[in-house]
């Protein structure tokens, strides 16, 4: 009965990876209506398994038949999480298009061919004349996950970011000034782009559609999103579908330096 408590190296790795991967699993259903589904079915796979475990042979089977059934509703239940934990694996940096280009730069004889690196002050610069100036504004900084996606929804352009650059995108009668501006590096590639809202249920009220809109993208990539809200010029910062707060400028720039790296 207790011949599971003779442990060695590869139950442990076992044990580490399935902690993990109910880790993320608890991440991208947390405050979705998907949650509770998560909980109930985690807590009968425990059952079953004691069942098993104590040789309750009627009620296992009864359990084991179910679960066995139940991998094809699970693929129609969490059909949007499951799309979530592959685009997540995509994003990772061994399978991403952007970061094999930037190692294999690396070895190049041409140095020239690096793309420019995010000024950050030139950004923080522009969050900050946005704020005195309460502009809504919604940036989107691309790591690893490419955003290709999304700038069919709005206007391709191709311009380096500096102040009055981003001050004439968001300006209030501008034409642009609707929806989100894509960052790649150094250069503004997309502007008035569509993005995907948040269905998290646990979002402040307060919090307006560009807020949601930030915290929709950075659940689904890996972006960097700041939003300056329009009514208040409050500067906020978007990350894994969480908002991180900070107190000064320049502690939004050591995170951007931190996370842009």
């Amino acid at each position: 009965m207790f011949d599971f408590l003779d442990f060695n190296l590869l139950d442990v790795l076992d044990i580490f990876l399935v902690a993990l991967l109910l880790y993320y699993a608890y991440r991208l259903v947390r405050g979705t209506a998907a949650i509770n589904i998560f909980v109930g079915i985690v807590i009968l796979y425990l059952i079953w398994k004691i069942t098993d475990a104590l040789n309750m042979e009627l009620l296992s089977n009864i359990l084991g038949g179910f679960m066995s059934v139940g991998v094809f509703a699970l693929i129609v239940v969490f059909q949007q999480e499951i799309r979530k934990l592959l685009l997540m694996l995509g994003s990772s940096n061994f399978a991403n298009r952007k970061a094999l280009n930037r190692y294999f730069k690396i070895f190049t004889a041409n140095q020239n061919t690096f793309d420019p690196e995010l000024n950050i002050d030139v950004l923080v610069q522009s969050c900050s004349s946005l704020k005195k100036q309460k502009l809504g504004a919604l940036l989107v900084l691309e790591r690893n996950s490419s955003l290709d996606f999304l700038k069919p929804s709005g206007v391709v352009v191709n311009m380096e970011i500096s102040v009055p650059v981003i001050e004439s995108i968001f300006h209030k009668n501008a034409p642009l000034h609707d929806g989100a501006a894509i960052i790649e590096n150094n250069t503004i590639t997309a502007t008035r782009v569509v993005l995907p809202v948040s269905e998290n249920k646990s979002i402040p009220k307060r919090f307006g559609l560009r807020h949601r809109a930030a915290m929709g993208i950075t659940e689904k990539t890996d972006a960097i999103v700041l939003v300056v809200s329009e009514e208040t010029g409050a500067i906020s910062y978007f990350k894994n579908g969480e908002r991180f707060p900070f107190s000064s400028y320049k502690e939004l720039s050591e995170m951007l330096s931190k996370d842009m790296d």
